[in-house]
Parts: structure tokens; sequence; C-alpha cells
């Protein structure tokens, strides 16, 4: 299922993968218990606590990392499944990400490959054209929505960043996410105003997802564990595509300080022709 998007990107491969972009769907996620919200007593200020996830993040270094995005537009949904692991001090990250089977269960294509960095998306088995050896660049600043629903799967270290925007936030109760015992918080985040509290490496991005989504209101329910760090997070993301597409994207963490190495390609190995719709 492919998501068209019209903002003009910056170079040939740029603007033709914005043309093209993948758009997924999250289905429930394995391991994600949502449990029965206890009467623990909330934090004296929630939204602060969970603006302050990003930060925990980097304290922990590095995570594992499942993605699933779901899109529904025309009584027909999409869901597509990611996971791999982040750096949140370097701020990359590597993601494997599964489209979906055909209506008959045979796979359409093969994985693709994403390397996450700050300003830029790398991608291998892209289809559309590209060689099987040849990766594919994006700058993220020029994408319409700043890569939160473009590469199939919301940058993990963005997804965190987002929730520096919270509005209003409620806190839910506590639960277990995959065994573990979390908090969770239920509300709606602003994406300007998460572009203007993000740190510089991921600022671009989100600020140009506040210019290309129909809304910049964006509901959330977030689980952060004991020490503050987002365990999972599901945003509700409205997009404008030959109408309204409602997209939930959710990503759960696990297996803190897990090392994770991220090896860019060398220039030559980037492909620089054009892209088929």
């Amino acid at each position: 299922m492919v998501v068209h998007q019209h903002r003009q990107g910056r170079g040939r491969a740029g603007g033709a993968v914005l043309a093209a972009g993948v758009t997924l769907a999250v289905s429930a996620m394995s391991g994600c218990g949502t449990g029965a919200a206890s009467d623990a007593r909330p934090p004296a200020d929630a939204a602060a606590v969970v603006r302050g996830a990003s930060e925990a993040l980097a304290r922990a270094g590095s995570a594992q990392v499942r993605t699933a995005m779901e899109m529904a537009t025309g009584g027909t949904r999409v869901t597509i499944r990611g996971e791999g692991g982040v750096d949140f001090k370097s701020r990359m990250g590597q993601l494997l990400v599964m489209l979906p089977a055909d209506v008959k269960g045979k796979a359409e294509h093969r994985p693709i490959t994403e390397l996450l960095v700050p300003g830029a998306l790398y991608m291998k088995n892209r289809g559309a054209g590209v060689p099987d050896d040849k990766w594919v660049r994006v700058d993220t600043t020029a994408l319409a929505d700043g890569n939160l629903v473009t590469g199939g799967a919301t940058d993990p270290l963005v997804a965190a960043e987002l929730l520096r925007g919270v509005q209003q936030v409620t806190y839910v109760g506590e639960t277990e996410v995959a065994g573990t015992k979390v908090r969770h918080y239920r509300g709606t985040l602003d994406l300007g105003r998460a572009a203007g509290s993000a740190p510089p490496e991921v600022r671009g991005a989100l600020a140009a997802a506040a210019k290309g989504f129909r809304k910049d209101t964006v509901p959330f329910d977030v689980y952060l564990d004991e020490q503050g760090r987002l365990r999972k997070v599901r945003h509700r993301f409205t997009y404008v595509n030959n109408g309204v597409i409602d997209v939930s994207s959710t990503t759960l963490l696990y297996g803190f300080g897990t090392p994770v190495t991220v090896v860019l390609p060398a220039s030559g190995d980037i492909y620089a022709g054009k892209i088929a719709d």
C-alpha cells in the first residue's frame, strides 16, 4: 500500500520516494500487555514526566525496538511491522521493515532495511526500479510528514521527541507491557510545540511534519517504566492524500543497553537514478 505525497522533495531520489512513500499500519504487537489500570497514585506533574521520556532514553543508551503502523482508508487496512535497534546517544538506528503479504498470503516485497540518522533515512531493497545492491537516501526534512509515516515506521527517536509537545495528559494508571510494570498516560500533543522543543538533530523533521499533517494535534498513549523510560507509545496521525487517512503508529522498546551498530553506506552505494512511482 502506497501513500502518494505531493510535497516536492530535495533531490531526485528524495522527490521520488516522497511520491511513493510506504505507509503502514499497527495491529496489536506481541508482548504488549494492556492490563487493567490500578489505583496507583499519579505523579505530581504528569506532563513533565511524559516530556522527560526522551532524556530517560538518552540515559539508557540504547534499546531494541519493534514498530507497527496501521493505516485504514476506503475500507482497506494495511499493517507494516519493523524490528531492530536504536542508539539514543548517537541518535542512530536500524530497522528491518516487513511489508504486508497480498490477499493470497504471498509476500509482495522483500523486507526493507532502513538506517535512521539525524535528518536522513537510508533504505535498501526499496524496489521501484532501485537495484538490489543500492541504497536510497531521503532527506527527512524534505518529507511532508517528516518521516513519521513515509518509511513504514515512525523513527523511535522521533517518537520519543514528539512527547515534548504534550498539550494535555491524563494519568490512566499502572499496567504491564511485556511483563514490566509501567505507568500509562493518555493525552494530546502539538507537532509545532514538539518541533520547537526538540533538539536540533530532529527539529527539521518535526517542523516539516507540523506543516504537512492535516491536524497539528496528535492523540497518544504512552507507557513509562519506573525509571521514566518509554516502553511503548502509540500515536494517531491524520494524513491527507486523496482523502483523509488515519494512521496509528506504535513503538515498543525493550532490551535496554543492547549494543547497536549502524554502518552508513558508502557514497558509491547510494542510488542516484530515477525511482518509479
